[in-house]
């Protein structure tokens, strides 16, 4: 009888925390949809995407995602209308403009002081070795 009562306790539980499933009008419309929801990023969870999120945002995300595509509108017209509201960093591959050059330049930037910053130490060692020789001679 106690194990009857933890098996359905169990599946009741089970029951309650089952996802619910989503459906389209249009067959095509679910992988477009499971693209959209690995290429955007939760707005609470810091760096996870929507497909791995449980957090409520992104549960209205998901419903938000799956209007849209009902509605006709294609990828990039959603992932505009989501950026409209939730800025570029719901993006993971944010577009090449005036609000991300610096994300884009950052690592060229640093790269570049790096050469630059080895160029001038091995220039440096080197003269001053060449002036220590003078100087011996």
């Amino acid at each position: 009888m106690r194990y009857l009562l933890l098996f359905l306790i169990s599946l009741l539980i089970s029951v309650l925390n089952a996802e619910q499933l989503i459906t389209f009008s249009d067959d095509a419309y679910l992988k477009r949809y499971q693209n959209l929801l690995e290429e955007l990023r939760c707005p609470k969870c810091q760096n996870q995407n929507l497909a791995d999120s449980n957090a409520p945002i992104s549960n209205d995300l998901k419903e938000e995602i799956q209007r849209l595509l009902e509605q006709g509108l294609d990828d990039d017209d959603i992932k505009r209308a989501l950026t409209e509201r939730y800025s570029d960093f719901i993006l993971y591959d944010p577009k090449f403009n005036k609000n991300t050059y610096f994300l884009w330049l950052a690592p060229f930037i640093v790269l570049l002081i790096g050469f630059w910053w080895v160029y001038s130490m091995s220039t440096k060692n080197y003269s001053s070795q060449s002036k220590d020789r003078d100087l011996e001679k």
